[in-house]
């Protein structure tokens, strides 16, 4: 039984042997592992340059956001004023044309009232003449 005794324990050596390098393989492969993790302190700093990166960007947009609304504001005001511009030339010329109707209609008016006295003056022998003017006899 020695050959026997022998093998056995030439396998089971074997057997140990292959354990051990297995074991260190896995505990090479875990230090690499945890060399290869982020730790909280490696989070935190990417957090922190992650923070500052966006409030960069956040500065820039901001930044942005007001020179637009700068121009268009200016835009606006530019068109507000050109559209009031606008309004009182249409109201100055409103007001001329008013102007010209009421010295046109003053003059019509002034007309009938003359070719009124002088159908009356003509007329008042006739009293038919006054009647087709609206007038009562007299």
């Amino acid at each position: 039984m020695l050959a026997s005794e022998s093998v056995s324990e030439s396998n089971n050596e074997n057997l140990i042997g292959f354990i051990a390098s297995t074991v260190e393989t896995l505990r090479d492969d875990v230090a690499k592992i945890r060399e290869q993790m982020a730790t909280r302190e490696d989070l935190a700093r990417l957090e922190g340059r992650f923070t500052e990166k966006l409030d960069g960007l956040e500065g820039r947009f901001t930044e942005k956001l007001a020179r637009l609304e700068g121009r268009f504001t200016e835009k606006l005001d530019v068109s507000t004023t050109s559209v009031r511009g606008d309004i009182e030339q249409v109201q100055l010329r409103l007001d001329s044309i008013e102007h010209g109707v009421s010295s046109r209609f003053e003059h019509v008016e002034g007309e009938i009232s003359r070719l009124r006295s002088a159908v009356y003056l003509l007329g008042k022998d006739r009293p038919e003449v006054l009647r087709l003017l609206g007038q009562a006899g007299t």
